[in-house]
């Protein structure tokens, strides 16, 4: 079936010629980056990423969000999207059928660098990288899993990328999927307003960040380090750099490691 597209001004509004339950009618901004959500739980977003500052730049247009429902496109008159899995065992899987019709109603009018992302414990561990790399994209669609996952051939068919907010299992996608965008949200253009602040955070430099302070000077018998109150700059950032160290080398050796390997220093 085809699609026409009508401009309004900075938004496209897209009016599809599928069933009216599949309609979309959220308008779109042109050129804006977008997270697309497949998910049984539409309702679950924008959640947390509608407050503070992704909610501002949400509501801005600096970045939207879209959703489609997976049930809609189920079978028969319950909208089935899960069955048996094949050979036995527990639990259900999502069905190919379902989930490709989900995928090629979603994916529809998607340009320029669009992963498209299966959120699975068995996947790539995501990190600070991977949220720098998606925000040079034109978008990011989530596909959420529910059950004991999706068809492989889902997976196979598309090129589906697998990715993993840690080594722990949810019960579905949806939380991972809004713990991704806002990091990468966050780093689009404008949306932060303060590019010192992204540099200093962990992990933007393959540190841990070093210790925060503020007023009062003095607190339950703990005063601000000196040295932060001297006025030194120099200085410091020599204390933070070294903090940021300490901190790194105690608590993730293995960014430490990778630290170590990318300066080319010497191990401890």
């Amino acid at each position: 079936m085809t699609e026409k597209t009508r401009s309004h001004g900075r938004k496209s509004i897209s009016v599809s010629l599928k069933p009216r339950e599949l309609l979309t009618h959220n308008p779109r901004l042109a050129g804006v980056w977008t997270a697309r959500i497949i998910t049984l739980f539409p309702q679950a977003f924008p959640g947390v990423l509608g407050e503070s500052l992704t909610g501002k730049a949400l509501k801005d247009g600096k970045w939207q969000i879209e959703t489609t429902d997976l049930r809609p496109f189920g079978i028969g008159r319950h909208r089935n999207v899960d069955d048996t899995p094949a050979g036995g065992g527990a639990g259900m899987v999502l069905r190919a059928d379902v989930l490709g019709n989900a995928i090629e109603h979603t994916m529809r009018g998607t340009r320029g660098r669009w992963p498209l992302v299966y959120l699975s414990p068995r996947g790539r561990r995501f990190d600070q990288q991977m949220a720098r790399d998606w925000a040079q994209c034109d978008g990011v669609t989530l596909l959420c899993g529910r059950f004991e996952g999706v068809d492989q051939r889902v997976l196979d068919h598309y090129g589906v990328q697998e990715v993993s907010l840690g080594d722990f299992v949810l019960t579905g996608g949806e939380i991972a999927a809004q713990a991704m965008i806002d990091a990468t949200v966050r780093l689009l253009p404008s949306v932060l307003g303060n590019a010192e602040s992204i540099e200093d955070e962990s992990h933007s430099a393959g540190l841990l960040e070093h210790p925060q302070y503020t007023r009062p000077a003095e607190w339950m018998g703990r005063a601000i380090p000196e040295v932060l109150m001297s006025g030194h700059h120099g200085k410091i950032a020599e204390w933070r750099r070294e903090q940021a160290k300490a901190l790194t080398r105690e608590r993730r050796p293995d960014l430490w490691a990778r630290h170590l390997a990318g300066t080319g220093a010497p191990p401890d």
